[in-house]
């Protein structure tokens, strides 16, 4: 195909599946918010940070053994492909259990390191026990499986198994939340509408995998996860672990975050949690691009066509800065609005709630300046995963989070206080971006030259 229509062929589905996903991270956010409490809110922002957790385990063992079947199906290795499709799919299994395990026996010292006060700690209990303890499994092992189907061409399977799971969580919630909980409960039935959407989700994406294995290079058999050549487990960790310490990473920056601004109160931390949930919208757009643009690179870089390697990541770049740019408009004229969906202000926590929205306008239009530079740190790492760069991908994590915004955080929350911490991402996402053009340009230019001689 010319490389618009196919990037739009590969991406469209993964962007509706972000979209929807997107609507299934933030319905938890919406409903609670009907209740007008705070300190409900801040609860969840707290607890989302350990949820967020969950995509770095399936980026190891998604996107790391996802770009290597791209790369093997493109060197026509499909055996070999079957096999690493079965070992990322079991080491998934693993990881969510031990993850659950270590959250059960320090659950209450990782939510107070995370800042949750007295207010807040029983409703970040209800929510982490029944998400990540009980439901983690499912969580990771579906999108896990969505990243395998989507590396060997089934983009809209993927999307449709996510997808479902979030349709789903959106009609349950109001059912759990005000209908079989009694009030007071609402985060337990948010927990529990989300675990079973998890599960059902997951039921799907494995059952689908199982049945396109018969043609496609995928395994769920035990037998075929210990027959990966060991040079393969190497080539999976070498893009696994940097696109997983990528999410990592920013996980980390996100929960230094929270923190910095718990300081400030529980209302702004509210805030911040709507007004991250809210600036998702773009940021699900463009990690779709970015998700659909990645089995392209790969297959193309690995049958040696740099030529239309490159003209793929040109378009996707273009593309996702006019997404960009659109949101950072609709952000600041309608901040106000965006807000208000989030926290209900007609209950008896108004006037808590009507501090809470206050904030989140001033926040939102401040970080969503960040956009253009958030699109431009993804768009990068992602071609570097495709191409099998796993340390240049894991460099630009570690100088992003660790080298720019972290330390801007702290820096500028001194300085100027909150709205300063606020600011901190458009400073270290900028600084990040440039770094990170500057390693793709050198990767793909030394690309050219091998390929030249």
């Amino acid at each position: 195909m010319p490389v618009s229509k196919a990037i739009r062929a590969m991406a469209v589905p993964t962007i509706v599946s972000q979209l929807i996903n997107l609507v299934y991270s933030i319905v938890d956010t919406f409903f609670i918010g009907r209740t007008g409490n705070s300190y409900m809110m801040a609860a969840v922002t707290v607890s989302f940070t350990l949820f967020m957790m969950n995509i770095s385990f399936a980026n190891l063992f998604g996107i790391g053994g996802g770009s290597l079947i791209a790369r093997l199906s493109g060197a026509q290795d499909l055996d070999n492909a079957r096999k690493v499709s079965s070992a990322s799919l079991y080491c998934a299994m693993g990881s969510a259990l031990l993850y659950s395990l270590l959250l059960l026996v320090f659950l209450t010292p990782i939510l107070r390191f995370l800042g949750a006060s007295d207010a807040t700690l029983p409703y970040a209990k209800q929510y982490v026990l029944v998400v990540l303890v009980v439901g983690n499994f499912p969580t990771i092992v579906s999108l896990t499986a969505a990243h395998l189907l989507r590396n060997t061409g089934y983009s809209k399977q993927a999307s449709i198994g996510l997808s479902g799971g979030g349709i789903l969580n959106v009609i349950l919630d109001p059912i759990f939340m005000f209908h079989l909980m009694s009030p007071g409960n609402e985060v337990l039935g948010a927990a529990l509408a989300t675990t079973v959407s998890n599960s059902v989700s997951c039921i799907f994406l494995l059952a689908y995998l199982k049945k396109v294995s018969k043609i496609a290079p995928l395994s769920t058999r035990l037998k075929d996860a210990f027959g990966m050549r060991r040079s393969d487990l190497k080539a999976l960790l070498a893009v696994g672990i940097p696109s997983s310490c990528l999410t990592l990473l920013f996980d980390i920056a996100n929960i230094v975050l929270n923190i910095l601004m718990a300081g400030w109160g529980d209302l702004q931390l509210a805030a911040i949690g709507i007004v991250m949930k809210a600036e998702r919208l773009p940021n699900a757009i463009n990690i779709g691009i970015c998700q659909g643009m990645l089995p392209i690179v790969a297959y193309n870089y690995a049958s040696g066509n740099h030529d239309r390697m490159k003209s793929v990541i040109r378009t996707g770049r273009r593309s996702g800065l006019y997404v960009s740019l659109i949101s950072i408009a609709i952000f600041l004229a309608l901040a106000s609005p965006i807000i208000r969906i989030f926290m209900s202000t007609s209950t008896g926590y108004s006037k808590e709630a009507a501090t809470t929205i206050a904030f989140g306008i001033v926040f939102l239009r401040i970080r969503c300046l960040a956009s253009p530079f958030q699109f431009l740190n993804y768009h990068s790492s992602f071609c570097l995963q495709a191409m099998g760069n796993g340390g240049g991908t894991f460099i630009h994590a570690v100088v992003r989070e660790l080298v720019f915004y972290i330390p801007f955080m702290y820096l500028l929350n001194r300085m100027f206080g909150i709205y300063g911490l606020v600011s901190a991402i458009i400073a270290g996402e900028g600084c990040g971006a440039l770094f990170a053009l500057a390693l793709l340009h050198v990767y793909t230019k030394a690309c050219k030259n091998n390929s030249n001689s």
